[in-house]
């Protein structure tokens, strides 16, 4: 598979088969993100991996009630170790760090034949109280992984190019 198929074939599971994700492929999955690019090559991600059913509901209930976020298999929270380190460009470089090294995860998941879901929609204290977490850490995103209960991957809304590419200026 190359990367735009998988790039394509990605979509956000919200079902997953109660199939445990195997070892090797979970191992490859987080290489992925640890090969990210990062701002001055910080490398500020650190990744808890929750397999534990319990632990699971516990971050369901924690997720909004999320049903999904309870059934995958697995559940990593991404996380920061930073020291607030803002760019030249006035952007603090963890969020967009810690979003690459999980967009290599959901696309080496994808190649593996498993599914994603990113999550923002949880309870920070709650997730940093069950995975004790430190207070300076924050949880960037939940994201969920499993194989997904089926292959619902279709043509997605997207704008077309000509609507979000501008060349040389900003078009008004």
């Amino acid at each position: 598979m190359d990367v735009m198929e998988a790039i394509i074939r990605r979509y956000s599971v919200r079902s997953y088969q109660q199939r445990p994700v195997e070892e090797d492929k979970l191992k490859d999955i987080l290489e992925a993100a640890r090969l990210a690019p990062s701002a001055s090559n910080r490398q500020e991600w650190r990744f808890v991996v929750v397999r534990d059913e319990a632990v699971r509901q516990r971050l369901m209930r924690a997720a909004r009630n999320q049903p999904f976020v309870g059934q995958a298999p697995v559940v990593i929270a991404c996380c920061a170790v930073t020291d607030n380190h803002i760019m030249g460009c006035g952007q603090l470089c963890y969020p967009i760090d810690i979003a690459i090294a999980i967009e290599h995860m959901v696309l080496k998941a994808v190649e593996e034949g498993l599914g994603t879901c990113w999550i923002g929609a949880f309870n920070q204290e709650q997730v940093k109280e069950i995975l004790d977490i430190p207070e300076d850490v924050p949880v960037v995103e939940l994201l969920a992984l499993g194989y997904p209960e089926k292959d619902s991957s279709m043509p997605k809304d997207r704008l077309k190019l000509e609507e979000i590419v501008m060349y040389e200026r900003w078009r008004r």
